[in-house]
């Protein structure tokens, strides 16, 4: 398993932001494969991980055109920066 962890500064967030994320993630989850996705901001920082089974699933989900256009957004209205980091999961437990 994959976790895709996504941080950002928050420039301005306006309503079709809530828009646009509510979109990403059901179109990540429902036709991409995404797992399990989760997000929170406090002041102006945000993250989401969002989880995927494969690394397949993650490039066919960053080359959807929805998810560029929205990647496009995001640079040019709501984050001053943002970073995305990649990384498998060797081993997970829950209590």
């Amino acid at each position: 398993m994959y976790a895709v962890i996504f941080r950002a500064e928050i420039t301005e967030l306006d309503a079709e932001y809530s828009t646009v994320a509510t979109r990403m993630r059901d179109l990540a989850i429902n036709e991409y494969g995404c797992l399990e996705f989760i997000s929170c901001s406090e002041g102006q920082n945000e993250i989401a991980i969002s989880y995927w089974e494969n690394l397949d699933h993650i490039k066919r989900w960053k080359q959807n055109a929805e998810h560029l256009q929205a990647q496009e957004s995001g640079r040019s209205k709501w984050y001053r920066w943002y970073k995305v980091e990649i990384t498998k999961i060797e081993r997970s437990y829950e209590s």
